[in-house]
């Protein structure tokens, strides 16, 4: 097996260790022998991986998705990961809309701030990244309301 079925074999212990074992045989409806080869390094297992409809019915469970993090470092991909549940939020575009609108205002107020004196400091960055950080998440619930809305 190569390093990079080792690497992706490692974060699904992990992710089912996460879990816990006899959770992630309920959620994904196999044994504890079968979520054990897809992490098992032995020769005999190499070729085992987990299917991706479990790696998803876990990570829904996890406190982290494991797999999915490795598969974007795998691709040079970063992410932010943000604890809150995809569409956690409700409403839909309108209210994306006003807070959209809300999140620009408290970025333009943070740079304000930042830009007075002419320089912009480490703390003053971190808190227009943070700013910028959760613009961009407005952005992305926007996004899925408005393909939920075309389905």
């Amino acid at each position: 097996m190569g390093s990079l079925g080792s690497y992706l074999k490692k974060h699904t212990e992990a992710l089912i260790k996460d879990v816990g074992i006899e959770p992630a045989c309920q959620l994904t409806g196999k044994s504890k022998a079968t979520l054990g080869r897809y992490y098992s390094e032995h020769a005999e297992h190499s070729d085992r991986f987990i299917p991706v409809d479990a790696v998803a019915q876990l990570e829904e469970a996890a406190g982290y998705p494991h797999v999915t993090a490795a598969l974007a470092e795998l691709k040079g991909i970063t992410f932010s990961y943000d604890e809150r549940r995809r569409n956690s939020r409700p409403g839909g575009v309108n209210q994306d809309v006003v807070a959209l609108s809300q999140r620009f205002a408290m970025l333009m107020a943070e740079y304000n701030t930042a830009i007075e004196d002419g320089i912009i400091t480490v703390t003053e960055a971190k808190r227009l990244l943070k700013e910028t950080l959760a613009l961009q998440q407005v952005l992305v619930d926007m996004k899925l309301h408005l393909e939920e809305g075309h389905r």
